[in-house]
């Protein structure tokens, strides 16, 4: 038979419960997959660039480490512990890191980018004899009778299926065309800045 006077004793049994203000365990975990994963990019990047990031030297230390190692159970084992480092950052430094992660990131995609408007471009010179006029309209300084050589070698290396030398040198020169105009709107704007401060 029931006992009616259960649970009427003037309390709640809530009232005796621990209250938690932490993170649950799952998200404890997503923490440290996510400074797993943080610590497994900066393993995969090239070691001037590990050693350029300001970060703890123990941290450095043990990624540069995990780096060298090739032996698949020593390095699953070493990247635990370059996790087991990360988490002991503050979050200020966490965020440092990965901004840095961030800005190699962006960088390469607009230098890939870049890389392949000038692939396009060296295809429309070997296709069309107009796009070395317009080349030269944006570059006077570009030597015409050189480029004209270097393409008609370029189709020939196409034709004959021989290793592209020529097609490979415009690649180069349309580089350095590209890097010469960066350099020259950098020194425009540098004027610019200066002829502001004297008014």
């Amino acid at each position: 038979m029931p006992n009616a006077n259960r649970g009427a004793v003037g309390f709640q049994s809530s009232e005796f419960e621990q209250e938690y203000d932490r993170p649950s365990k799952s998200q404890l975990k997503r923490e440290m997959e996510a400074l797993q994963k943080l610590g497994e990019a900066l393993v995969a990047e090239p070691r001037d660039r590990v050693k350029r990031v300001p970060m703890p030297e123990d941290v450095r230390d043990a990624i540069l480490e995990c780096q060298q190692i090739k032996d698949h159970e020593g390095r699953r084992r070493q990247m635990q512990y370059v996790g087991k480092k990360m988490r002991t950052l503050e979050q200020d430094e966490l965020d440092i890191i990965q901004k840095t992660i961030d800005s190699w990131r962006g960088a390469s995609k607009a230098e890939t980018a870049v890389m392949h408007a000038l692939e396009r471009r060296r295809e429309k010179l070997l296709a069309d004899d107009q796009a070395l006029t317009d080349l030269r309209d944006k570059h006077p300084e570009i030597d015409l009778q050189h480029m004209r050589t270097l393409i008609r070698n370029a189709r020939k290396e196409q034709a004959e299926n021989k290793p592209p030398k020529a097609y490979r040198e415009i690649f180069q020169i349309l580089k350095q065309l590209h890097i010469a105009a960066n350099l020259q709107k950098g020194e425009d704007a540098a004027e610019e800045d200066r002829d502001d401060d004297e008014d």
